[in-house]
């Protein structure tokens, strides 16, 4: 007779699996990179909002920065997509963290004048978004190279759980940092953070692109399009994350509702309060390594991220509130690992950067179009009511899309044809690092 697993066995089989940064050199580099450039970008990000907050006391102001950064993002975000199929990848990531590096010197200069200017500010949040379009491609699909394919979860899990640590030390640092040491000091941090991570990407194995590459152009975007529109599955993934975000992302107008429940003091806890919820997830996170249905992740994340946000707009006890968005980031990684599973399993490798540039758009675009709904519905009918009818249509909005693409409900990893089909061409082609050798894709298709 088996026996039954201990205690310990069972709290093993919850913690995060960390075969990913055993197994590959690259993606060890990567995440500690990660690490440190998340804590100096979430500084800024708290601090940008906060100055600009300060010049204009407008909250349509501080939700216009998300209409900056839009054009931006999507134009270089699709063209992002292309170069990282046709150049080596780390050379697009080290050019934009270096980049970024002098947009937040940018940022501490305009910070040490006597009296700040509000347009660097916009222009700068522009920049970022830019650079930022650029770079997640080369970055996101670079994982599915220097990674194992039965490791893509873990991985994802192990990226989340980077991501989350600096999203939630960044904003409870940068809120102390802006209130007693003023935003220059929050910038000079930043700029610290972009120079140690220039320094370890210059470690990264080079990554060129396939023999056969073509150039950046209109017509491979175009391409990486049509084969994301011919899948419903990557589809539905897309679709579900930008309809969550355009309506349940009220980030820029947390300033406001932390006033209105006359409690200043939390604000730095709301913008971590998600990040925190996600955490718990990732720290205990090993089980999902073992999951096959990560459309069910997906679905079921965005819903109980609006559901919470919802709850969020509505208590008006700022302790409940807090709880609301731990839950809300909690469901929001959940989506987040589905998401990232189904892309790394199913897309082709010589697709693998357009189609990430497109991920780029699904998990970006909706966010930067939510902080405008956010600002301006806060205007028109207050801010609690625009954080609570955002989570409510979230909920709606990833009801209907389940119903009209019901093949991401049903995705199975052992049996989805894409899947199987990337397993077999990266069990023939992939060695496991940064420069392994192309997978096969559409040819064989």
């Amino acid at each position: 007779m088996t026996s039954a697993p201990s205690p310990a066995s069972r709290l093993a089989a919850l913690l995060p699996d960390l075969s990913p940064l055993r197994s590959s050199a690259d993606f060890r580099l990567l995440w500690v990179q990660g690490l440190v450039t998340y804590f100096g970008s979430f500084m800024a990000m708290i601090a940008l909002p906060l100055q600009i907050k300060e010049l204009t006391g407008s909250p349509l102001a501080v939700g216009a920065m998300g209409a900056v950064e839009l054009v931006p993002l999507v134009v270089f975000g699709l063209y992002g997509g292309a170069l990282a199929d046709a150049v080596d990848r780390r050379k697009v990531i080290l050019g934009t963290e270096a980049g970024l590096g002098l947009l937040a010197l940018i940022l501490l200069v305009n910070a040490a004048l006597p009296t700040p200017l509000l347009w660097p500010l916009y222009v700068v949040a522009a920049g970022v978004s830019a650079l930022a379009g650029l770079q997640r491609p080369a970055l996101d699909s670079l994982m599915a190279r220097i990674v194992p394919h039965e490791q893509l979860t873990a991985a994802a899990a192990l990226n989340s759980l980077r991501w989350q640590f600096g999203a939630i030390t960044g904003p409870a640092v940068a809120g102390l940092v802006v209130a007693y040491a003023g935003h220059a000091t929050a910038y000079t941090v930043t700029v610290a953070t972009f120079a140690a991570s220039v320094v370890l990407c210059l470690r990264l194995t080079p990554a060129p692109p396939a023999q056969d590459s073509a150039r950046p152009s209109l017509r491979g975007i175009v391409e990486g399009a049509r084969y994301a529109w011919s899948r419903p599955v990557l589809l539905g993934t897309y679709a579900v994350d930008m309809a969550a975000m355009f309506f349940a992302f009220p980030n820029a107008i947390f300033p406001f509702l932390a006033d209105e429940l006359n409690a200043d003091w939390s604000l730095g806890l709301m913008y971590a309060a998600d990040s925190i919820g996600s955490l718990v997830l990732g720290l205990t996170s090993g089980w999902t390594s073992r999951v096959r249905r990560h459309g069910l992740f997906v679905v079921f994340g965005a819903a109980v991220w609006g559901l919470a946000i919802a709850g969020a707009g509505w208590f008006g006890n700022v302790w409940l509130v807090l709880v609301c968005l731990a839950v809300a980031g909690a469901g929001d990684m959940l989506s987040g690992l589905g998401r990232s599973t189904i892309w790394n399993q199913t897309i082709p490798e010589e697709l693998r950067g357009r189609l990430a540039g497109i991920e780029v758009l699904s998990y970006s675009v909706g966010p930067q179009l939510g902080q405008v709904r956010a600002g301006a519905m806060a205007g028109w009918t207050g801010t609690r009511a625009a954080v609570w009818s955002g989570g409510v249509a979230c909920v709606a909005s990833v009801a209907l899309l389940s119903a009209l693409l019901p093949r991401l409900l049903t995705y199975d990893s052992e049996t989805d044809e894409d899947a199987l089909r990337r397993r077999r061409a990266k069990g023939a082609g992939a060695t496991g690092t940064a420069g392994a050798a192309p997978e096969a894709g559409l040819s064989e298709a």
